[in-house]
């Protein structure tokens, strides 16, 4: 192994994507799947709680492709430390405020 890497939920939408006639998101879509296929198995994957919880959303077919990648993925516990941290990082990016109210809440 290499490394590490911390997979979050686009990297699933892009390898369980259906195809498009969208230039630029093919291109994302392939440039995913070829590292996916090529590279991902020379580190160690990680993904959160989080990802595996987004996964799980949307159509049920594609949902369960993309928690059947989360499989093979160590998943990381959210800690206090790890969401303060996303806040920090989420009050200094350019998310639009609509992806801001669906984030979790520490309890």
């Amino acid at each position: 192994m290499n490394g590490s890497v911390y997979i979050e939920t686009s990297i699933f939408g892009h390898l369980t994507a259906r195809p498009t006639d969208n230039l630029i998101v093919a291109a994302n879509i392939k440039i995913t799947q070829d590292w996916w296929n090529e590279h991902s198995s020379s580190f160690t994957l990680y993904a959160s709680e989080i990802v595996e919880d987004e996964a799980a959303k949307g159509e049920p077919i594609i949902a369960a492709q993309r928690l059947n990648l989360l499989q093979s993925l160590m998943l990381l516990e959210l800690t206090e430390d790890a969401f303060e941290l996303s806040q920090a990082f989420l009050t200094q990016s350019n998310l639009p405020q609509r992806h801001l109210t669906t984030l979790y809440i520490w309890h």
